[in-house]
């Protein structure tokens, strides 16, 4: 075996001991985070980084693995992220066994839409989920009974006490690595699998699947409950992080922003979307910060309204990497190796 092979082999059991060891660290990363890499804030973004890279990995199950895009996915998230708050605020359970009954719903909710919207294709199909997403995301904010506390979301309480606090942010931050290790292994296991295989076909051509014999209809159920049950456990994860549940969480926006984490990173590669989701939520959080200071202040007014808007940043920062990488980030290392060619 090759050098190249074995560096190629190992290096992601590599990086996942560089990244368990950065809470210890305290280098300084000037321009890229506020403070050292182990300080609570850094780890904090971190985790969020780490999370929804996560979470734009299981979207890709449905995008770039299957071909179906979903305008819903926020739904199953914030299906694990409202379900275990409401039962550790309202009910008083513990946090394991509110954990456990929140990833439930998420895996009971995205079977039985699923199976629902799949019943048609293309277009239909995201308008489809993009109504489920709506309905939830109105019944959140409507507060029936006072109980997912409206507009304003719903703190959590009850968490357990090496979730809460300052001191207990590697504790999060270790937590949010774990569950990107869980769905990154779970997603490569499922693409190898011969059901990834059948996904394959799917995407390229639905028509020839049936021919085979096969039924597309039910390999897509599976991906899209994988994913729905990634989303939810992703949730209960955002939720230790952030102490609460908000409605954001259960937007269209949401879905949108995991489609351009997946197209910025690269659809249906095996690093893109995590590394398109990492990039979005450090870029989301780093020019929110650049856009509401002195320096932007000072501009003149034509320049200064545009640039005090984050998302406007965010926009032209998508487009130019659109046009720059018309795969994603993923695939400039190989565009990198034909221009040295």
């Amino acid at each position: 075996m090759t050098a190249f092979a074995l560096r190629r082999r190992w290096w992601p059991a590599l990086a996942l001991v560089v990244l368990a060891m950065v809470p210890y660290s305290a280098v300084p990363l000037p321009g890229l985070l506020d403070g050292p890499i182990g300080s609570p804030g850094s780890l904090q973004l971190l985790a969020l980084c780490l999370v929804f890279g996560a979470l734009a990995t299981g979207y890709d199950l449905l995008l770039g693995r299957t071909g179906l895009l979903s305008f819903g996915h926020a739904l199953y998230f914030a299906a694990g992220t409202y379900a275990t708050d409401l039962l550790l605020t309202h009910a008083g359970l513990g946090f394991w066994a509110a954990a456990g009954v929140g990833l439930l719903a998420g895996v009971v909710l995205s079977a039985l839409l699923g199976s629902v919207s799949l019943r048609v294709s293309g277009i239909g199909f995201a308008m489809v989920t993009l109504a489920f997403a709506q309905a939830g995301s109105i019944l959140v904010q409507r507060d029936p009974g006072g109980v997912t506390g409206g507009e304003e979301g719903l703190a959590a309480t009850g968490l357990p006490s090496w979730a809460v606090g300052i001191q207990h942010t590697a504790n999060l931050y270790w937590i949010a690595l774990a569950y990107l290790v869980l769905t990154l292994a779970a997603v490569q296991w499922a693409v190898r699998s011969p059901i990834g295989r059948v996904w394959e076909g799917i995407k390229e051509n639905e028509r020839r699947v049936e021919v085979l014999g096969l039924r597309p209809y039910g390999f897509k159920l599976v991906a899209f409950v994988l994913a729905g049950t990634l989303a939810a456990l992703g949730g209960i994860v955002y939720l230790l992080l952030t102490g609460g549940a908000t409605p954001q969480a259960t937007s269209s926006d949401f879905t949108l922003s995991l489609l351009v984490m997946v197209v910025l990173g690269g659809s249906g590669t095996r690093w893109g979307p995590l590394v398109g989701g990492v990039l979005y939520t450090w870029a989301q959080h780093r020019l929110a910060g650049l856009a509401g200071s002195g320096t932007i202040a000072g501009l003149p007014t034509a320049l200064r309204v545009p640039l005090s808007q984050p998302l406007f940043l965010l926009g032209v920062l998508f487009v130019i990497v659109v046009y720059a990488l018309p795969g994603g980030v993923a695939g400039l290392p190989a565009r990198l190796r034909r221009a040295q060619a």
